[in-house]
């Protein structure tokens, strides 16, 4: 067996189907101060016939399904176009007097490794893009063909180094029923399309993928535990043939759910919500029951581009999901850039701990400019719907006061120029640090919500880098005292007549739902994907029960005592 990250559900029997890599190499070849120009113009020639292909594609996903995956080859695009990703290609080939195919290798390497040595998982799996753009853009250069070539008749489970985006749009939906990647990840567009298009997925098995596993080898695999058997028995392949009809039978029960509310057994009402990068992605809340948006990542929207994005340009984004969301709350963080994303046209400092360092409210409140900027376009967008402001990373009361004075000074400067907005638009803090944990009391007085973001409290609290794999295994949410200060936390907001949020992954561990509820947690944002489960976990649960199960979790010792426990509990809730 081997064992894979899962990154779509599902269970696949079929056989395999092993695609090597056409890796476009390319031989650096040095030109001549003449050659200059018939070089450019050969990039020309090439980003016309990639624009070409990658507008094909986009199209093919619209039809297929929808604009929400369609807008995956929407970024391609706009890096194709991307001014600083041609003037740098066009720079190599002036400058360093190289072919054009070789400018455009060396430009892409550098912009892999950038998003390479991104912390943030989402922003990592776009170096595949980058990849994927690169190989195209030289495909047509040379004038050869960068794509996998499928030509088997019936059904398979496709297995493969390395998935493009583009490769798995052109995948034949009715013959693929499972895919097995080597490299990747649950955030790599790869994988969000397989999730899109219904596709059980495994991925970043590493190298012992293309060892073990070859063409015709008849292969199960379980795309929600990562699993892959090779060459099963008839008892095995029996086994899961009944898992998947249990599968779909759970599909259709989860489905029932989607307009219930989530209350508990004992009825207590949860507000359940979910995480968003972008528009393209609110459609998906409404499908699977979500009560609104309660985080909508704005960041997203200063990413894969070349310059700010302007006051209009934000301004059309926050309302295009105020407005599909229908009256339903929308929570809007402000800017949250640095530590492990950055931003070339902010020109940041290189800083030796860029976690500990200039990064979200603190580059906000420095460049007011831009702070403003943004402040002025989501109080716009709150005239289409219920908006909050969420400030991220306040470690302290006097930057949510300072915070709140510029938020006024924005308002007065709107109400002059009789811009419409929601004068009473509720802000809140993100408590992802524990110095915000320990005066929760002081600032529930200064905001209406508190939301916190169990990713970096856990690594804040704890001092765990927990993308560093030696330390990792110390990165656990169930740790007694990341649950103590989640209590503080909720004990604070409620005398302080404010509600408490869970925006981090924490929110969406159905192993942690118990513990959570009987903490006292109000609201759960979760991966849209996740809603349907959380919701059933909910309506199984009692208030009363699991305010108990939540006290004895804070009196257990260590991490694996609380998980254990929180197992065991949530198997015979």
């Amino acid at each position: 067996m081997l064992k894979g990250i899962p990154v779509s559900p599902g269970v696949a029997i079929s056989t395999a189907l092993f695609l090597e890599s056409k890796s476009i190499t390319t031989e650096k070849k040095s030109i001549t101060k003449e050659e200059i120009s018939t070089e450019q113009q050969k990039l020309e020639v090439g980003i016309t016939q990639t624009e070409e292909q990658l507008t094909k594609l986009h199209q093919q996903l619209l039809d297929s399904v929808g604009e929400e995956q369609a807008s995956i080859m929407s970024a391609h695009l706009m890096l194709l176009k991307d001014p600083a990703f041609i003037d740098e290609i066009n720079n190599h080939i002036q400058n360093d007097l190289i072919d054009v195919s070789s400018a455009v290798q060396v430009t892409v390497d550098q912009f892999v490794k950038i998003f390479e040595n991104i912390d943030d998982e989402y922003m990592r799996e776009r170096a595949t893009d980058i990849k994927d753009i690169g190989n195209r853009l030289i495909a047509n250069i040379l004038g050869k063909s960068e794509e996998k070539t499928i030509q088997p008749e019936g059904s398979f489970i496709l297995v493969s180094d390395d998935l493009t985006p583009s490769e798995t749009v052109t995948l034949p939906r009715d013959r693929v029923k499972a895919i097995i990647v080597a490299k990747g990840g649950k955030t790599s567009h790869a994988a969000i399309l397989a999730r899109s298009l219904g596709i059980p997925a495994i991925m970043g098995i590493g190298e012992q993928l293309a060892i073990e596993i070859a063409t015709g080898d008849s292969l199960i695999i379980d795309g929600s535990t990562g699993e892959i058997f090779i060459n099963p028995d008839a008892a095995l392949i029996s086994a899961y043939e009944e898992k998947q009809k249990e599968e779909q039978k759970e599909k259709e029960q989860l489905a029932l759910l989607k307009d219930r509310k989530a209350v508990t057994k004992d009825g207590t009402p949860i507000e359940l919500v979910a995480n968003i990068k972008g528009p393209q992605d609110a459609e998906e809340v409404l499908e699977q029951g979500g009560e609104g948006i309660g985080l909508f990542r704005s960041e997203f929207l200063f990413m894969d581009r070349s310059s700010l994005p302007s006051e209009e340009e934000q301004y059309d984004a926050y309302s295009e999901v105020v407005k599909n969301l229908g009256g339903k709350p929308v929570i809007i963080r402000t800017l949250d850039i640095g530590g492990d994303k950055h931003l070339p046209y902010l020109d940041l400092p290189e800083e030796m701990n860029p976690f500990l360092g200039w990064r979200a409210i603190r580059i906000s409140l420095s460049r007011p400019a831009l702070f403003q900027t943004q402040l002025r376009a989501l109080l716009r967008a709150s005239a289409h719907g219920k908006v909050r402001i969420m400030f991220p990373m306040i470690s302290n009361l006097e930057q949510i006061q300072e915070v709140k004075r510029i938020l006024e000074e924005t308002k007065k400067q709107l109400a002059d120029e009789s811009i419409a907005f929601d004068p009473d638009i509720e802000t809140g803090v993100m408590i992802e640090i524990p110095s915000a944990c320990l005066i929760a009391d002081e600032l529930a007085k200064e905001v209406d919500f508190f939301s916190i973001g169990t990713n970096d409290l856990v690594q804040y609290t704890l001092a765990v880098d927990r993308m560093n794999e030696h330390i990792s295994d110390l990165y656990d949410h169930f740790h007694p005292a990341v649950l103590r200060l989640i209590k503080m936390v909720i004990d604070a907001s409620h005398r302080n007549g404010i509600w408490t949020g869970m925006c981090g992954e924490m929110a969406g561990d159905l192993h942690a739902t118990e513990i959570l509820l009987g903490l006292g947690l109000d609201e759960f944002s979760v991966s849209p994907t996740l809603l349907p489960k959380i919701k059933h976990q909910l309506l199984q649960l009692s208030m009363e029960k699991a305010q108990q199960v939540a006290q004895h979790a804070l009196s257990l010792g260590t991490p694996a005592e609380v998980q254990e426990y929180a197992i065991a509990s949530h198997s015979v809730s």
